[in-house]
């Protein structure tokens, strides 16, 4: 619009640019507060007749454990076909003869080594709720869609696993993720692991 002079009015329209980056910046942090409610929050495991506790994100789905397998669970939302997953193992030691914590890590990378394209990539020493402990890191290869007529390539998962002593019992708290979101899967791992209550 023009006036007699030539010049152009001023369009009245800041009002309503305000009010929708307004409705914009209210909308986007609306869906940043209810992501944050949905992905912070947790769920405890506690096995039965123990003591053993450990906190999850509660947005991860359970499987049904194996023999020796006292909880497992995984991420549904992983960004592969194989899905970031925690398990966490038992066993009761010789309580006449128990056995030293180096000696559990050997025997458990003798028992990982078998998996297919296993790589031994450290130990460390560590603690878990007080208690004495060793972290392993490894990785191996897996086939998660090994149906025929799929294609689907083999993933490459990088597993971290604390083995701890407790009195007569042995933990193995492990998580494996793909190895693209591995650093980030490990990250949350360290926060499980600071919830683990062993007495």
């Amino acid at each position: 619009m023009t006036t007699q002079t030539g010049r152009i009015a001023p369009v009245r329209m800041l009002p309503i640019d305000v009010g929708v980056a307004l409705v914009v910046l209210l909308a986007l942090s609306a869906g940043f507060l209810l992501r944050e409610q949905v992905t912070g929050r947790t769920q405890t495991f506690t096995e039965q007749d123990t003591s053993f506790a450990l906190t999850y994100p509660a947005t991860w789905g359970t499987l049904d454990p194996v023999e020796g397998t006292i909880m497992s669970v995984v991420n549904p939302i992983s960004p592969s076909a194989f899905k970031t997953a925690l398990q966490v193992d038992r066993r009761d030691l010789d309580p006449t003869a128990p056995p030293q914590l180096q000696t559990l890590v050997d025997r458990r990378i003798e028992e990982r080594s078998t998996l297919t394209g296993y790589h031994f990539m450290g130990r460390s020493d560590a603690t878990v709720d007080g208690a004495p402990a060793a972290r392993i890191d490894y990785a191996y290869v897996v086939q998660p869609i090994d149906t025929p007529g799929r294609a689907a390539l083999p993933v490459v998962v990088v597993a971290r696993e604390y083995i701890v002593l407790a009195g007569g019992t042995s933990y193995y708290i492990r998580m494996a993720a793909p190895e693209a979101s591995a650093e980030a899967a490990f990250q949350q791992f360290d926060t499980i692991i600071g919830t683990v209550k062993l007495q």
